[in-house]
């Protein structure tokens, strides 16, 4: 069974090197869907709290909301970061509060203080979902994601391995030592 959850995000970006109207920057509306899988938690009678996997996603997800998705090699990168810099607001200002943790992987960086992530391939609606899949496989068992950004969308399914240790009185994982991070609760 699976418990599916949505996120709703603002982003600007543009592809660069792409002949079409995309290759402005341009903002969008984007609309997330993750979909975890695992056997119902008797206890709880569901597979995974949606609000939990809400906290869990958007830990990362808040760094592509409000903020600007370029690639590595655009030109607009560093002047983008130029302007910043004279504005006084590379390294973050008082009104960025919804920024996420700095991460990075082989896929992008994103820079909170900033409100920007760079990637290495272009942010497309496919890259998104690679993009997500790659920071969140191994906190939840992602059976599909979905990302519609304007009239694009795509979708893929992912192969769900193992079930995940779940709290028998609310439902979130449990830590490596058997306990819930939420009620206290301890495996015995």
């Amino acid at each position: 069974m699976r418990s599916i959850t949505t996120f709703d995000i603002q982003y600007a970006h543009r592809f660069y090197r792409f002949q079409g109207e995309a290759q402005y920057l341009h903002g969008h509306t984007g609309v997330l869907t993750i979909e975890v899988e695992d056997s119902v938690e008797p206890g709880v009678n569901m597979v995974f709290p949606c609000n939990e996997i809400q906290k869990t996603a958007w830990d990362v997800i808040k760094n592509f909301d409000h903020a600007l998705i370029l690639r590595e090699d655009d030109p607009l990168l560093p002047a983008i970061l130029d302007v910043y810099e004279k504005q006084g607001i590379k390294n973050g200002h008082r009104t960025n509060t919804m920024k996420g943790e700095a991460f990075s992987n082989e896929l992008c960086t994103a820079y909170p203080d900033c409100r920007l992530v760079v990637t290495k391939e272009t942010m497309t609606v496919e890259g998104m979902i690679k993009i997500v899949y790659s920071l969140l496989k191994d906190k939840l068992n992602i059976a599909k994601i979905t990302f519609t950004s304007g009239v694009n969308a795509a979708s893929c399914e992912f192969e769900v391995k193992g079930s995940i240790d779940r709290c028998p009185l609310c439902g979130i994982a449990l830590d490596k030592d058997g306990s819930c991070p939420k009620c206290g609760y301890k495996k015995k």
